[in-house]
């Protein structure tokens, strides 16, 4: 149990976003089917039991990992725990994604669709407060709903591959539309209640996640506008497809920073804990980077109070990561050029900064602190950093084989991309074993950044692959300055 606790918040994090990802895939299956093909399609069909299947399975392991919670630091019965309003919530989602798994295409669909939609409103900011609650349900439903309309239709459209696709690609693209209006004008609706100020959006970790969303948002905004007009054209349409492969993964991580911001308070609730804006001011003036280090010893023991030399310490790590991932950037653009066969090799680099993460990420830890490899893992922010490392050693073993001609296959060279938004989308879920509301701000006021950058790295990439020759040249050009970037966030990281 104390193991379970340990990892808790980050585990919800992660259940509460694959939740809302899921749903949006099955409810927007349903929309697709019903009002885009406006038929039987057997595909489809199986698609959505599918994702609403999985979206039963993930809501019992939530509600199961919440109860042993619970029960465990509450000593609450099963009887109990049963009244919740999350155990309701989640026996309704179970019920009606099984019974959605089951249903052939047709109408009735709706139904086990609005259950869904009810039972995750039923558990939302939106109902946890006194006031504004209808006004703010109606907003949460909307927002809802556009985002399963958009996000959770595009797969679907994506794979796509009857004679009428064209027809099909025009009816999605006028509901998308919609559903993007709808979506900024809940989203906004929602703002203006959760955020309630401007110092806010600065001053508090919320409003920064939200801020994070908008620009999110906006690059959805980009590639749907693409496919928009692409439709309208009729002359783009081979090219749809790989721009819709790159919308839906930014719409998935829009989703796990909503999850995200579930786990915090909105920023009307902590406006007398507010960062002021000079104290943010201070912390992201820029400084020389750390490149020295003190001693592990010299680190305070784990349960006591930071000082002075452990925001060293971690400042140090951040500097030189930055310095590495900086370099990758720009050698990845001389390797562009074609007058530095050797700067294909840039990929080799993830190497040294894996090994690099894995001994000093965390000094309390295996291999420099007290605490063993596997008890290390009790530790949300530590279990991160291990999943960070693991990434980063994917990402040198597969791009270095297809930047050097090593891997030839698509696959091979889709690793790269997809692990560098993976690693974006994971940030945004990033926690922080932090009492100090300020630190905590100040801290995600770093990470934000970071994911944005290596999400719009990641998809540029993605798209540089995925795009016809004569498209590839501006996301071929994006996605090595995102990625320098990050390098160039990092070494501004500062913690005192």
């Amino acid at each position: 149990m104390a193991q379970l606790l340990e990892v808790f918040g980050f585990l919800s994090v992660i259940l509460r976003g694959c939740t809302l990802a899921l749903q949006t895939l099955a409810v927007g299956g349903v929309v697709f089917a019903l009002f885009v093909m406006r038929g039987h399609d057997r595909k489809v069909e199986r698609a959505i039991q599918r994702w609403a299947l999985a979206l039963a399975a993930t809501q019992v392991l939530f509600v199961a990992i919440d109860s042993a919670v619970l029960g465990g630091t509450g000593g609450f019965s099963l009887a109990e725990l049963a009244g919740a309003n999350y155990f309701i919530a989640g026996l309704v989602t179970i019920s009606a994604s099984l019974l959605l798994g089951s249903m052939p295409t047709r109408k009735a669909m709706l139904v086990p669709v609005l259950m869904i939609l009810g039972a995750t409103l039923a558990t939302s900011h939106a109902m946890a407060r006194l006031d504004h609650r209808l006004v703010l349900g109606a907003f949460t439903l909307l927002h809802q709903a556009a985002t399963a309309v958009w996000v959770g239709g595009l797969p679907y459209l994506v794979a796509a591959r009857r004679p009428s696709t064209d027809v099909v690609w025009g009816r999605f693209s006028r509901l998308a539309l919609w559903a993007a209006a709808v979506l900024a004008v809940a989203g906004l609706g929602l703002t203006y209640f959760f955020v309630g100020q401007p110092q806010a959006v600065y001053g508090t970790a919320y409003g920064v996640m939200v801020a994070a969303k908008v620009v999110l948002f906006g690059m959805l905004l980009v590639l749907g506008g693409v496919n928009y007009f692409g439709v309208r054209d009729g002359g783009l349409l081979g090219r749809l497809r790989a721009v819709g492969e790159a919308e839906i993964g930014i719409g998935f991580c829009v989703i796990f920073a909503a999850a995200s911001l579930t786990s915090q308070p909105p920023a009307v609730d902590v406006a007398t804990n507010m960062v002021p804006g000079h104290a943010v001011v201070e912390r992201i003036t820029p400084q020389v980077p750390r490149l020295s280090t003190p001693r592990v010893s010299d680190l305070t023991l784990p349960g006591l109070e930071r000082t002075a030399n452990d925001f060293a310490w971690s400042e140090y790590n951040h500097h030189w990561a930055g310095l590495v991932v900086l370099s990758m950037g720009l050698f990845a653009v001389l390797a562009r050029t074609g007058y530095a066969a050797w700067a294909r090799n840039w990929p080799l680099l993830f190497v040294g900064l894996g090994i690099f993460l894995l001994l000093r990420a965390d000094a309390d830890v295996w291999p420099l602190g007290p605490f063993g490899f596997w008890e290390s893992l009790r530790s949300a922010e530590v279990l991160q950093h291990r999943l960070a490392v693991i990434l980063i050693f994917a990402f040198a073993a597969f791009e270095w084989g297809v930047q050097t001609g090593r891997l030839s296959s698509m696959r091979a060279a889709l690793v790269f991309p997809a692990v560098c938004a993976l690693g974006g989308a994971l940030l945004l879920t990033h926690s922080h074993s932090l009492t100090n509301v300020r630190e905590e701000l100040l801290a995600e006021m770093s990470h934000v950044p970071l994911a944005i950058f290596g999400i719009a790295a990641g998809w540029a990439r993605w798209l540089e692959l995925r795009l016809p020759p004569g498209d590839r040249r501006v996301p071929g050009a994006v996605w090595p300055v995102c990625f320098s970037m990050v390098g160039v966030v990092l070494l501004l990281y500062r913690e005192m």
